[in-house]
């Protein structure tokens, strides 16, 4: 697992953990380093299975391998952590993580689901036919249509086309996609987050394509200690088309008692 650890200019500050989504790169994160690293230490990482030279993830892979193996690389390298962010697949990293450890304080989910609605299933069979039939270039290209909001594109597509390249270069094999993919479709987050103990903070965004944002309230209102705020703009992504706002939203929430 590749990680790294951006330290905070306060040696005493806490630390974040932060978690992408389905595409499991660190470099998701990136709008929001600066930002963070104000107050506190923040740890990224890229998730286990994600590159062209990655080994075959194990058969029945979960959600719960996966927080299993981020805990294992903290403990291993006793790395202290207080907070942790995580987005779509990510947030329920967070949710398993905090279920295995009394460590955090304070967890914040990004366009989760309670369940998987049938929008998003369709978003997901759509995307496994292109690479059953069309193959992982296509795969890829079609990510931008389901993370970002229309106009965010128009105005990035020069810049999206070059990370395309570089995504499709490096991209794992379809085995470790499919595991990942369906790691995530078969993980309930309502049977699970109801048994958190810890504050939990639900952002969800109307323009969500991929996540119809009534899920996320949906899930907040299973959650014992949960608060739910919809942003108005962002798309599935926020973090990277409306990084100002939620890097604002964010250390709000940390920063608060």
């Amino acid at each position: 697992m590749k990680y790294k650890l951006y330290p905070c200019k306060n040696p005493n500050a806490e630390t974040i953990l932060l978690s992408s989504g389905l595409g499991g790169h660190a470099q998701f994160w990136d709008p929001q380093i600066d930002s963070l690293t104000q107050y506190f230490h923040v740890f990224v990482y890229d998730h286990i299975g994600i590159t062209n030279n990655s080994s075959d993830l194990p058969k029945d892979y979960s959600i719960y391998n996966m927080a299993q193996e981020l805990y294992k690389i903290l403990s291993r390298e006793k790395i202290k952590f207080d907070y942790f962010i995580g987005h779509a697949l990510g947030a329920f990293i967070g949710v398993e993580l905090a279920l295995q450890t009394t460590k955090l304080k304070k967890l914040i989910l990004i366009n989760p689901w309670a369940k998987l609605d049938p929008h998003t299933q369709r978003c997901f069979n759509t995307r496994l036919k292109l690479l059953d039939h069309v193959g992982v270039d296509a795969y890829i290209q079609a990510q931008a249509l389901f993370l970002y909001p229309t106009e965010w594109i128009s105005l990035h597509d020069k810049e999206l086309q070059q990370q395309e390249i570089k995504m499709i270069e490096h991209s794992c094999s379809s085995h470790n996609i499919k595991s990942r993919l369906n790691a995530l479709r078969n993980y309930i987050p309502e049977n699970r987050a109801q048994l958190l103990d810890i504050p939990c903070y639900i952002l969800s965004n109307r323009d969500d394509f991929l996540v119809p944002w009534k899920q996320g309230s949906k899930l907040s209102q299973l959650i014992p200690n949960s608060c739910f705020k919809l942003l108005d703009t962002g798309g599935h992504a926020s973090t990277v088309t409306q990084p100002i706002e939620l890097n604002t939203e964010i250390l709000s929430i940390l920063t608060s008692e």
